[in-house]
């Protein structure tokens, strides 16, 4: 079941982006610091659409690692603090009252 809805959405996500390019076939001019490219409308929508995701990806990548590299130093230092509860609970305790 859950490949046919899987298989639904990607078909319905298929028929939105083929009805968007046809809508905006129209070509663009597009000036970059080097020259000029003639592009259909829709092409240039969707790479920067695209473009804008990985700069996104790598924009967030710093802090995706930095919070990996710090959830690892916190397991460290909880599986050295669960180590000395369980060595000061094998402490025989001696009641002298």
């Amino acid at each position: 079941m859950r490949r046919f809805v899987y298989l639904i959405l990607a078909l319905v996500i298929i028929l939105f982006g083929v009805t968007f390019a046809v809508l905006n076939a129209d070509n663009v001019q597009l000036n970059y610091y080097m020259g000029s490219i003639e592009l259909p409308l829709s092409l240039v929508v969707v790479l920067a659409m695209i473009l804008g995701a990985l700069l996104g990806i790598f924009a967030s990548l710093g802090f995706v690692i930095g919070s990996r590299r710090q959830a690892s130093k916190l397991k460290k230092s909880v599986e050295v603090a669960e180590k000395e509860i369980i060595n000061l609970r094998n402490i025989p305790i001696k009641d002298k009252h």
